[in-house]
């Protein structure tokens, strides 16, 4: 009953998107909770534990092996990086043992790089690994971390009476929108409620549209294919009218959370397919994997500039065009993008896990699902994205192609 009066007395403010210029396409960086989690044991994990050294090393590499270069430019610290409790003056502090030089160094550091400095908090009392949250201190909190130069700041929802994320989201925007810093806001509010926010149609994720640049929305990513899959199913919608798609675009965007291109729980064709789909669901893109470890097959795929390019288009989400099954093993599906330039995006999915191959349809009339005004035989041409070559041009549904298991295939297609 709090929650459904907190929504109704925020439903005459409802009137378009974030408007201040920031994230107009999707954030790009790495992100170290799912690759380092709440790991604070330095002394045995010296490597892979939270302190500032995780952090400067990640810039480093970001920008030494070519990420920064194609865009991945925030380094975003997560969880755990606080004191247990506030200092004597009443402010967050980083850990003194693993941050010995304060957070303001943390974030200079990354910014001498050339990057973005991404933040963490919990609009809660605890955040979720139980350190400091910001209730009570949102004002108080925001001043100094704007003083430590952030450019992100993701905001948890543990710890917090989902009566009150409403308000505390609302008043959280205003001060990051006056803390004279251009700082973009990823709030957590939809993966913490019944419905995850699309309820009474979509209120929440409209309300969110309006204070912040982008949102969670479903469960925490984990390196595995079941875990990535239960993302893309969360995700599989039809119709761009769909009150999660309808609010997504250019200062507005749904996250699926950190991409596992890179870790170890993902096949090859997983990988491929985790991160076609993430440009067509124009979701944020980060990295959260350890980058010394990142072989040549997965960092070709993360430095895909064709595929990141349909990322950062300046569109609105795409949506599942088709989705078939064949014999018991087989299940194929086709996504599709409408992109700025007039082109659409692709992607043919095989969802299955046993068999060679599956051979799956393309037809040109499904991309009217995504706006495209097409009669039966109009001819397209084909670009693939994975092999970075033209394919050819077809007529109607006269292209087809063999898909492994378990993996895609993308391409961009042009009306002719």
């Amino acid at each position: 009953m709090k929650v459904t009066l907190a929504i109704a007395l925020w439903t005459p403010l409802l009137t378009t998107a974030k408007d201040d210029g920031l994230a107009l396409t999707p954030t790009m960086g790495w992100m170290s909770w799912e690759r380092y989690v709440c790991n604070t044991d330095c002394e045995t994990y010296p490597d892979a534990c939270i302190n500032e050294d995780l952090y400067m090393r990640a810039a480093d590499l970001l920008k030494s092996e070519g990420y920064m270069d194609v865009g991945y430019t925030q380094v975003s610290i997560d969880d755990c990086w606080s004191t247990a409790e506030r200092n004597s003056e009443g402010d967050q502090q980083a850990d003194p043992a693993r941050f010995p030089n304060g957070m303001k160094a943390v974030g200079d550091y990354i910014h001498s790089k050339g990057g973005k400095f991404g933040f963490y908090s919990d609009i809660g009392t605890r955040t979720c690994g139980n350190y400091i949250g910001m209730k009570g201190n949102f004002q108080r909190d925001i001043d100094l971390f704007a003083s430590w130069g952030i450019d992100y700041l993701k905001l948890d929802g543990c710890n917090e009476d989902l009566a009150d994320m409403p308000a505390d989201y609302a008043e959280v925007s205003k001060i990051l929108s006056n803390s004279g810093r251009d700082i973009v806001f990823s709030c957590s509010w939809p993966a913490y409620v019944p419905g995850n926010g699309e309820d009474n149609d979509g209120i929440i994720l409209r309300m969110l549209s309006e204070i912040c640049h982008t949102w969670r929305n479903f469960d925490d990513v984990s390196d595995s294919w079941a875990s990535v899959s239960s993302i893309i199913d969360f995700w599989k919608r039809n119709s761009t009218d769909d009150n999660f798609v309808a609010v997504s675009g250019p200062g507005s965007w749904n996250d699926a959370d950190m991409l596992m291109v890179g870790n170890n729980g993902l096949s090859h064709g997983e990988e491929r397919t985790q991160f076609a789909l993430y440009a067509i669901f124009a979701t944020p893109l980060f990295l959260s994997t350890d980058l010394l470890k990142v072989s040549d097959e997965s960092k070709a795929i993360l430095q895909n500039t064709e595929i990141i390019a349909v990322n950062q288009d300046a569109s609105g989400q795409g949506i599942m065009l088709s989705e078939g099954k064949g014999e018991w093993w087989e299940s194929s599906r086709v996504w599709g993008r409408a992109l700025s330039n007039g082109k659409y995006a692709i992607v043919i999915q095989n969802d299955g896990n046993m068999g060679p191959y599956v051979k799956i349809n393309f037809d040109i009339t499904m991309l009217r699902a995504v706006g495209a005004d097409v009669l039966e035989n109009d001819k397209f041409s084909l670009r693939c994205l994975f092999g970075h070559k033209e394919v050819g041009e077809f007529s109607g549904s006269e292209f087809s192609l063999d898909v492994e298991s378990s993996s895609s295939e993308m391409f961009i297609v042009t009306l002719l």
